[in-house]
């Protein structure tokens, strides 16, 4: 039986063995706000910041942050992001920043260009054929968003070295030469984006929102950022994407997959170890599974089996002093029968009468009436003790086997529980009155998952925001809990969703924690904000209002007067006069 237990259990483990690794992805984030020769842009450094974080969050595996490079930085980066795409699936590279077009080449301006004739572009900026080259070695997907579709100032102060030399608006027309590639401009050709005044640029904003929506393909994903630019803008600013793909669905996300049961593997063996109801095959499935609710079930039927064996073994004890016991009864019986026969026997020789012979007689009806007696009682003891015996036998056999029913219960509990958990959280409304606790030995073990998730929905309830109602118990459920404690006046155990913490929490009818705002908003009764700034102002880094600076004065030029030249000296004992502005001494 336990070598069947350990086959099914090595197939186990092969069916729940951890799935091949998925395609490999790829990012590049460049943001270039604090330009030399320019006005500082505000929002490049909050977007690409923004979009770093959302890549990471979306599991790429490499991404990689650039801020304010010079024409050095900038190639250097874009050389070394060409060998990180070489065995990559998916290659994306994000530019917030000014570009610029000239005889309908597009380029990319670094934070050093000074760009003081037109003859300067191609050394002082990176053409975004070059990015496009860069990416080249990707294998199903090559990505390029371009936020730099704003006014660049460089046009106006640019020389022009070739009359016929011409200096477009925004940026120009596209058509990528390779395959399975895309270019998104936050403005169409020729157009000008605008460059926000919230936390981010509204193309950057819609970009969030869309692109890494799990499973969405890219060309839907960029139509529905369009609409949103569109909307924002006033019909305004249309962004634009360039290139084509095939016909299967390229997202830059994958579909989620649906939630596999953690405890799947755990109920199944231990239905096999409720099976078997052996103590061998309780320790083989706690080697397996050292913690956890199924392995709580597996304890206590391993302390049953326990139980039942000690209670045997009493029982195999108590008979085995029984039987010892009624044999040295019957041993002594026997000796104090003989002694007392002899006695009588000899007393009964030496009266030699009738008398003696009758009273030898009454007395020998007595002792073995007596000795009857003795005999009956002592069986009735050894009947006594092995009724006890049978009994402890009896017993153990039906604690063994209602050991292996209530496992089997539990079994099927944990199942309908499962099944029936939607059905749990849809009934607990804030509204819902709390039902009494049923005593405690006809309620069912509740599972650990459904109490943190019935806990972190009645913490968000009132106010103490644990995050996720996903039943895991992690960080930031503790916080909440803990922010409970504090403003409750409980003490809980953070450290664990508890049903005491589940009734305290559940008791409350109202908000416990005070609303908190993230940066950016502020609180309007019950709810939070965007913090909006008059004229003048503008929302900055920690969430507050500030004023916009004013631009700094042009220095004045001072002249400074030649020093009036000292009247010469009189000679000693002479005399100096002045005539027509000339002075004359003797």
């Amino acid at each position: 039986m336990r070598s069947a237990y350990l086959i099914v259990l090595g197939l186990l483990l092969c069916l729940f063995a951890d799935p091949a690794r998925a395609e490999k992805r790829v990012a590049l984030i460049i943001g270039i706000a604090d330009y030399q020769q320019a006005p500082r842009l505000f929002n490049p450094a909050r977007d690409a910041e923004a979009m770093t974080a959302l890549f990471k969050k979306s599991g790429f595996d490499v991404v990689q942050s650039r801020r304010d490079l010079g024409i050095v930085d900038l190639r250097r980066a874009i050389r070394e992001f060409s060998e990180t795409s070489r065995d990559a699936d998916i290659a994306v590279v994000y530019y917030a920043g000014h570009g610029i077009e000239v005889d309908g080449v597009n380029y990319l301006v670094p934070a050093d260009a000074k760009l003081a004739s037109d003859f300067d572009v191609e050394d002082e900026t990176i053409s975004l054929e070059r990015v496009l080259k860069a990416l080249d070695p990707a294998k199903r997907l090559r990505l390029v968003i371009l936020d730099a579709c704003r006014d660049n100032p460089f046009t106006r102060t640019m020389k022009r070295t070739v009359a016929s030399r011409a200096i477009g608006r925004g940026l120009a027309k596209i058509e990528p030469t390779m395959s399975d590639t895309l270019v998104a401009y936050a403005a169409k050709a020729g157009a000008v984006a605008a460059d926000g005044d919230g936390q981010n640029s509204p193309f950057a904003i819609a970009l969030l929102k869309h692109i890494t929506e799990p499973g969405l393909d890219l060309r839907i994903a960029f139509g529905r950022v369009r609409d949103d630019v569109l909307k924002a803008t006033g019909n305004r600013q249309e962004p634009f994407v360039y290139g084509s793909l095939g016909g299967n669905t390229m997202s830059l996300v994958p579909q989620v997959a649906k939630p596999v049961d953690p405890d799947a593997e755990a109920r199944i063996l231990y239905e096999l170890a409720a099976q078997v109801g052996t103590r061998e095959a309780w320790d083989s499935f706690l080697a397996k599974h050292q913690s956890g609710f199924f392995a709580d079930l597996a304890r206590g039927q391993k302390a049953k089996l326990a139980s039942a064996e000690q209670g045997r073994a009493k029982a195999d004890d108590a008979k085995r002093q029984a039987e010892e016991q009624a044999a040295q009864k019957a041993v002594d019986f026997r000796k104090q029968l003989e002694e007392q026969a002899a006695r009588q026997t000899a007393e009964a020789k030496q009266k030699l009468s009738e008398q003696a012979k009758r009273d030898l007689e009454e007395a020998r009806q007595q002792i073995a009436e007596q000795a009857k007696k003795q005999l009956d009682d002592a069986r009735r003891e050894l009947d006594k003790a092995q009724k006890q015996a049978d009994a402890a036998r009896q017993q153990v056999e039906d604690a063994r086997k209602q050991a292996m029913a209530e496992a089997q219960a539990q079994v099927e509990q944990a199942k309908r529980e499962g099944k029936e958990q939607p059905a749990k959280l849809a009934a607990l409304t804030p509204n819902q009155p709390v039902a009494p606790a049923a005593p405690a030995a006809s309620a069912p073990a509740m599972d650990p998952a459904d109490i943190a998730r019935l806990l972190q929905a009645h913490l968000k309830r009132v106010g103490c925001d644990p995050g996720n109602s996903d039943g895991q118990w992690d960080d930031a459920s503790k916080k909440a809990l803990e922010l409970f404690n504090k403003n409750a006046q409980t003490k809980f155990d953070i450290k664990l969703a508890s049903l005491d913490a589940l009734d305290g929490v559940r008791g409350k009818a109202d908000r416990v924690c005070p609303l908190v705002c993230p940066k950016g908003q502020k609180a309007d009764g019950d709810r939070c904000v965007q913090t909006s700034c008059g004229a003048g102002f503008f929302l900055n880094s920690s969430g507050a209002c500030e004023k916009r600076p004013e631009p700094a004065p042009k220095p004045k030029t001072v002249t400074r007067e030649a020093p009036a030249r000292a009247a010469p000296a009189a000679p000693r004992g002479g005399k100096c006069f002045t005539f027509n502005g000339r002075t004359y001494c003797e």
